[in-house]
């Protein structure tokens, strides 16, 4: 019989509407039988003279067999408040705690590019140097032809990660697309159903 396992999203958001891609992640894992889903957000509050650390948050991405990593796209690039977190997990590089894990990420920007695709880039080069595996989006492209639309799956063409986009002068509750929400979804069934596949595949021991 399969086993169960742990994906979490740890995410940070400025405005609530990363909060909103990272919620619709969730329920698409969720959807997965076996897969408990846990969803962390990445506070300012702690983060204090430029360091970030909560301990139980640490302490469920250790247990965790799969870990989802999102934040805003600002100023072409991870969000201060994130990066304070991911330079956090030096403590798990250094033991290697999570080597192995499954891993995948997401952003959000108000620009259509916003240079966004940093972001992910950033992710995934921090997933390997934790020795992670990287799971990116599996939908092909959409409203790339006259027929297409704001609320295709994958609009924006990201396959690295997740990629959405939200009016700057609209709140949470109108964030993204549908189309975008959908993609959400989508790739959070996706890495759960990875995740499965990866932890009840073979017996294989994470070597030093």
């Amino acid at each position: 019989m399969a086993s169960g396992t742990i994906v979490t999203s740890g995410y940070h958001s400025v405005h609530g509407h990363t909060r909103v891609l990272a919620e619709h992640l969730a329920d698409g894992a969720r959807l997965v039988p076996g897969a408990r889903v846990h969803l962390v957000e990445i506070r300012a509050e702690d983060v204090t003279a430029g360091r970030w650390h909560d301990a139980g948050v640490l302490a469920l991405l250790g247990r965790s067999d799969a870990i989802v990593l999102g934040c805003p796209t600002l100023m072409g690039s991870v969000s201060a408040v994130f990066k304070a977190f991911m330079e956090a997990a030096f403590t798990p590089f250094t033991t290697q705690a999570w080597k192995d894990k499954l891993a995948g990420g997401f952003t959000m920007s108000a620009s259509q590019s916003g240079d966004k695709l940093a972001v992910p880039q950033q992710l995934a080069v921090f997933a390997a140097q934790l020795g992670m595996q990287w799971i990116g989006v599996g939908d092909m492209p959409g409203n790339n032809w006259s027929g297409g639309d704001r609320d295709d799956v994958n609009r924006l063409g990201s396959w690295l990660g997740l990629m959405s986009q939200s009016h700057a002068d609209r709140g949470a509750e109108d964030a993204g697309s549908r189309g975008d929400l959908v993609t959400a979804e989508r790739y959070g069934e996706r890495i759960a159903w990875l995740t499965q596949r990866w932890v009840n595949a073979v017996s294989y021991e994470t070597p030093g």
